[in-house]
């Protein structure tokens, strides 16, 4: 697998990744807080993957966190309410609305509420970045 060419353009999601890797860098002790500024101000004038390899050039690589892990599953809940026909419902409601003289929409919300409660889909952040580092074994 080849290394990533280090004359490529960083974006600001590398520049957010090398401010956190610097960060840990300064809570483990080894750059000052002199040091760590200096570095911090030269991450967001970077331009290029060497630009950002040089400000780590002397510190040991972080290891890398393992992925997430996927939540466990929501207990499914039964559906059938879903599958009841809703013209028959509203005939129901409309006549109930009439006898208890109770305004339809109060009748009509709760249906309303479990019907559209379980339609949200979650989205996941997409995975994966370009790795601005320098492998282990190069050094120039």
């Amino acid at each position: 697998m080849s290394s990533p060419d280090p004359r490529m353009r960083i974006a600001d999601s590398d520049r957010e990744r090398a401010m956190a890797d610097l960060a840990g860098h300064y809570a483990e002790g080894r750059l000052d807080h002199e040091e760590y500024d200096e570095r911090l101000d030269a991450i967001w004038t970077a331009r290029t993957r060497a630009d950002l390899a040089l400000l780590f050039s002397d510190l040991p690589r972080l290891p890398v966190p393992p992925p997430p892990r996927p939540e466990p599953a929501a207990p499914r809940r039964s559906r059938a309410w879903q599958r009841v026909p809703l013209l028959p419902v509203l005939a129901v409601l409309i006549v109930l609305s009439l006898l208890t003289e109770a305004p339809f929409w109060l009748l009509v919300f709760p249906l309303v509420f479990l019907r559209s409660r379980h339609r949200g889909a979650s989205c996941a952040p997409p995975h994966g970045h370009a790795d601005y580092r320098r492998s282990r074994g190069s050094h120039g």
